[in-house]
């Protein structure tokens, strides 16, 4: 298996597919969007867009199963699978704003091996593959240098419909206004991970997410020379529902502020 051959043919896919995304974007109405739950959208272009990708993606790699959000298709695979998101950011892309991206990665035996994050608002191609560096739009990146909280400028991502830990939350949020240089809310976290990838942030935090908004970004942050974990500081990220990530100077410190207000679930 050529992994940098593969992730070029992924990369050109999303390309193609961004293309379709953009294309609609000017169209898209009210009857084309439908609520998945409190806050939680979907559009004809999601479902579409993932069918798409879907197609394209067995042709690369045939024998490697599925974990999608849009669920249009069901085929999880025993060693190999694809973890994409057609469109993250689906909220930005319904009122006409950016962020939005393509996220898609590949594990091998639960492990990545290879993240792809396109975003479309700035034509950024981000991605990386395993025993590589990370890249943007062919340029290599690298996490900030920025050695404390207090310098950074921190993402994250507000709840839209899981509340349970809404005020320790927003306790961090606090927290944060008042000792760093800011806090940013994207509305795409895959976009927020590279973001924190290439050193525009030094760090991300958010809860309630699922893997296929995270298992690219935050592979490419690895490979940019960041750190990832859960809350606990554990490895279990991408399916619990939990993620900080961070450049290795502020990790430590940023991890244990994290810990004073949300306790790992």
């Amino acid at each position: 298996m050529n992994i940098e051959n593969i992730t070029q043919q992924v990369m050109d896919l999303s390309k193609e597919t961004g293309r379709y995304i953009l294309d609609e974007w000017d169209k898209l109405s009210e009857e084309h969007i439908e609520a998945k739950g409190l806050h939680d959208f979907v559009t004809n272009v999601d479902m579409q867009s993932e069918k798409k990708l879907v197609e394209g993606l067995k042709k690369i790699l045939p024998e490697a199963g599925f974990i999608v959000e849009e669920e249009t298709i069901k085929k999880k695979g025993d060693d190999l699978n694809w973890i994409v998101d057609p469109l993250d950011g689906t909220t930005n892309y319904i009122h006409g704003i950016t962020p939005f991206a393509i996220s898609i990665a590949l594990s091998h035996h639960g492990n990545i091996i290879m993240g792809v994050v396109y975003e479309l608002g700035f034509d950024e191609m981000f991605y990386s593959w395993e025993g590589s560096p990370a890249y943007m739009n062919g340029r290599h990146i690298s996490v900030s240098q920025t050695p404390t909280i207090e310098e950074s400028i921190i993402a994250t991502g507000f709840p839209y419909n899981d509340f349970s830990r809404l005020q320790p939350y927003l306790q961090s949020l606090e927290y944060f206004m008042r000792n760093s240089h800011g806090i940013r809310r994207f509305g795409s976290a895959a976009t927020d991970l590279c973001y924190t990838a290439c050193g525009r942030f030094e760090a991300f935090y958010e809860y309630s997410l699922k893997p296929w908004d995270v298992a690219a970004g935050s592979f490419i942050v690895r490979q940019a020379g960041g750190r990832v974990s859960d809350f606990s500081g554990g490895d279990k990220y991408l399916f619990n529902q939990e993620m900080v990530a961070a450049n290795e100077r502020v990790f430590d410190p940023f991890l244990k502020d994290i810990q004073s207000h949300l306790q790992s679930s």
